[in-house]
């Protein structure tokens, strides 16, 4: 069976999947805390994570820590949690972008949310904004963007998913017009750098309150697409079959694409444009859990997460300066998809 013309369903897992996942990201996650370029032993990070929940009302008071305390409490556990729902969110707006306009190519980029809140966060850049303004300025102007395809392809009076495709492609290089622009009048000393490195993704700068504002509209946003995950998925059959079968077609996909906005969005003001996860880790969780909907939304999500912790925790420390993480994203990703495509070529997968 097919999910969409591209790369096939290979495996339909079984029970335990999702739980293997859960138990690698948990282990993953704890391992962040200890890996950089100042590593901590397993057990200071364990007797840490401790004394911080024996005394929650101390976590943002730096004096009030030792070093290792520091660290993992105020650096590397907001990134942690920062990282994991980043890709979370990634991967499950790739997913049901995938889903309502059945192309195995889509992603969370495809209505221009990435291009408007990188405009945004650049404008904001330009301004000599604070970080918070930055980025504020970056989702909502990803959201706008997202808003101004739909209006466009209301004025042109489309009807069909292929023509919003087509306005999201065409506001989309709008903005990278926009982006490129900025950087053309920026200051070259300091202010260019900052837009040129803000562009590439990162969450070094992420704090505590960056870190619960991307886990709580991740799970906000998440929330419905996954009470409604039958419907959602019934979408991949085509409209006319899914509206045959009950659902109701237009407003489903609008609810879909508010909900992956709303991530993408949160994600990118945050950790900047990063690319791959939403393109890559949705096929990768069809191929190893199948398509039904109560294991396929958690293993995407797990994977998503998995995926960019991950790659952060090499971002960090694999040299003295940190990696761009859309580099590191972009690097592992293309090879990975080209090997996925090619297999299929081959008709190795059946």
């Amino acid at each position: 069976m097919k999910f969409l013309p591209g790369l096939p369903v290979v495996n339909q897992g079984s029970g335990l999947t999702v739980p293997a996942l859960a138990a690698t990201l948990v282990a993953l996650a704890f391992a962040s805390l200890a890996v950089g370029r100042y590593p901590l032993d397993v057990s200071a990070v364990a007797q840490t994570l401790m004394s911080a929940l024996g005394a929650p009302g101390q976590f943002n008071h730096p004096g009030a820590h030792s070093t290792p305390e520091t660290i993992v409490l105020l650096v590397r556990l907001p990134r942690a949690v920062a990282a994991m729902a980043a890709g979370a969110g990634l991967a499950l707006a790739g997913s049901h972008y995938q889903t309502i306009f059945r192309n195995p190519m889509a992603s969370p980029a495809l209505l221009g949310v990435s291009a408007g809140a990188g405009f945004g966060a650049s404008l904001a850049l330009l301004l000599r904004q604070p970080l918070w303004m930055v980025e504020a300025a970056g989702f909502s102007c990803g959201l706008a963007t997202v808003s101004l395809v739909f209006a466009a392809h209301r004025i042109i009076g489309g009807r069909s998913i292929v023509t919003l495709v087509l306005c999201g492609m065409t506001m989309s290089a709008l903005f990278q017009a926009l982006i490129s622009l900025a950087k053309y009048v920026a200051d070259p000393v300091d202010v260019l750098p900052s837009i040129t490195f803000w562009l590439m993704g990162g969450l070094a700068k992420v704090d505590s309150s960056d870190a619960l504002l991307v886990a709580g509209v991740v799970l906000l946003a998440s929330a419905p697409l996954y009470l409604l995950r039958w419907r959602i998925c019934l979408l991949a059959l085509g409209d006319d079959e899914a509206a045959a079968l009950g659902v109701s077609v237009a407003r489903l996909q609008i609810l879909v694409i508010v909900c992956a906005t709303l991530m993408s969005a949160c994600v990118t003001c945050v950790a900047g444009i990063v690319g791959w996860v939403g393109l890559l880790i949705p096929h990768i969780a069809r191929m190893i859990v199948g398509l039904e909907p109560n294991r396929l939304f958690p293993a995407t999500a797990l994977l998503g997460a998995i995926f960019l912790l991950g790659v952060d925790d090499i971002a960090r420390s694999l040299s003295v300066i940190e990696i761009p993480l859309g580099v590191l994203t972009s690097i592992l990703g293309a090879p990975f998809f080209f090997f996925l495509l090619l297999r299929t070529r081959l008709g190795s997968w059946a």
